[in-house]
């Protein structure tokens, strides 16, 4: 094991490894049920039968986790990096509601342009695109990413904590003529009452999770998770009662015939040239998957590998200097390019490359033995899916908001009092944490640098693929408009 992972020389041992896979685990294990969820969009009679079902729910359960472990074993053995691969949240929701609800497509015809979207990754990877786009994103940028990250990780942790509610904006209410004061649709984020056990159980973990962070205790994190899970039960939050149950398991491989290989089929990648008029928006959709998978994958590696260093100065060199894959920049990226499609094959949305990755990374993985235990942990999911989901949300959430407030460190190398860093990288953060995407806050950092150079009369220095790449989500934020 230490001569395939290389531990000595990543500076880990065996226990740090397992520990960060388990966390890994843990930090993105919602997503196994999550996604199903999503995907099928199952509605349900008084009497509690479903009476529509998108994509069949125990096939998109099993793709999720097939995907996921197939896309993480490539990840952990042939890049040997500690990143864990499974659907994307956001690309699941596109995939449903603007490709299939919005647009009308079926989700067999969704799943062909998601395996397509694989395809072109996987040719942008081995020429070296991909390569090349990281090569030339300025490191003011790249530090502005990973702080970004950060933000974003940690609001994902503040939401899922139950920290935050929606309510209207008090600037706009509106008092009509008969004295009725009513609400304007804006709404905006405000701090929760503390007035329910699943906040306080959150409360708790949040506390937790810190203390023993600032007493530097190993594996704090999935520490924390697991005590917050146990303090959970008295509290009602966690239901043991379903702990042990495995029906359904058959039932879910009888499904998962339907959506395997369904992205080919007479419904699927055949019925494009059923009508050719549809051939320009299927294109533009497919981009739209593209763009928004290839950016996700490259916010993350920069946002986490850079501060870790688990991609180091050789590997960027190797970005610009290697051809085929002598790098774990160049594995890493092929890794992950290839999962799309192979996610796709059995049924479910991209696959791509999980920022909660960052919540190993910080516990200590380095090496590619994180994501094989990490895998490991997803098919004992198939058999123990019960076990896993009493893990509740509120005890996850506090391993996220530790790992969002560890990644601001990367804002210190950003130079706030010069406006030319500081206005890319004050809307990278932005548009990444707020906006809730990390491929829009790369498109917000990468126009709002092109229009600096350009103010400051500095447009030379502004790299071609910076360039390309600007337009590229121009046009893509044009092509959203009308599709959605």
């Amino acid at each position: 094991m230490e001569k395939f992972f290389k531990l000595n020389q990543h500076g880990t041992k065996v226990s740090t490894e397992i520990i960060a896979g388990l966390t890994t685990f843990f930090a993105m294990a919602y997503i196994i049920f999550v996604n199903p969820q999503m995907l099928s969009q199952r509605t349900f009679n008084d009497a509690g039968e479903v009476v529509f079902e998108l994509v069949p729910y125990g096939a998109v359960f099993l793709a999720t986790i097939i995907s996921s472990v197939i896309g993480t074993l490539i990840m952990g053995l042939f890049a040997n990096v500690p990143y864990a691969q499974a659907p994307g949240m956001g690309l699941n929701a596109f995939f449903v509601y603007t490709v299939v609800f919005g647009l009308g497509f079926s989700w067999q015809q969704a799943l062909a342009m998601v395996f397509i979207c694989g395809v072109i990754n996987i040719i942008i990877t081995v020429t070296k695109v991909r390569k090349l786009l990281i090569k030339s994103i300025p490191a003011s940028l790249q530090h502005a990413i990973g702080g970004g990250i950060g933000v974003f990780i940690a609001y994902i942790g503040l939401k899922n904590a139950g920290l935050f509610k929606f309510t209207a904006d008090p600037g706009t209410y509106t008092q009509l003529d008969s004295g009725t004061v009513i609400a304007n649709s804006s709404i905006v984020p405000a701090v929760t009452e503390f007035n329910n056990a699943g906040v306080l159980l959150a409360l708790i973990g949040i506390v937790i999770t810190f203390v023993l962070l600032v007493m530097k205790v190993k594996g704090a994190i999935f520490i924390s998770i697991i005590a917050t899970t146990i303090i959970g039960i008295p509290m009602g939050i966690v239901d043991l009662s379903n702990i042990g149950a495995t029906s359904g398991i058959a039932d879910s491989f009888a499904a998962l015939g339907t959506t395997f290989g369904a992205a080919f089929g007479s419904e699927g990648l055949l019925s494009f040239f059923d009508e050719p008029a549809k051939l320009p928006l299927i294109l533009m959709t497919i981009f739209a998957f593209s763009l928004s998978d290839t950016f996700d994958t490259i916010g993350t590696f920069i946002g986490t590998g850079r501060r870790s260093g688990i991609f180091d100065a050789s590997d960027e060199a190797a970005l610009e200097n290697s051809s085929g894959f002598k790098s774990k920049m160049d594995k890493a990226l092929f890794a992950d390019s290839i999962a799309t499609s192979i996610g796709a094959i059995f049924g479910t949305s991209n696959t791509t490359t999980y920022v909660e990755s960052a919540a190993g990374i910080e516990a200590g993985g380095r090496t590619g033995l994180t994501s094989v235990v990490t895998a490991i942990c997803f098919v004992l999911c198939i058999f123990l899916a019960p076990v896993v989901g009493i893990v509740p949300t509120q005890a996850t959430a506090p391993a996220l908001i530790a790992v969002g407030v560890m990644m601001l460190a990367s804002f210190a190398d950003v130079k706030w009092t010069e406006l030319e860093d500081a206005i890319p990288a004050f809307f990278a953060t932005i548009f990444m944490g707020f906006g809730y995407s990390i491929s829009n806050g790369i498109a917000g950092g990468f126009i709002f640098y092109c229009i600096v150079k350009i103010a400051k009369g500095k447009a030379k220095e502004i790299s071609p693929v910076i360039w390309v790449a600007s337009a590229l989500f121009v046009a893509n934020f044009i092509i959203m408009a009308f599709i959605s």
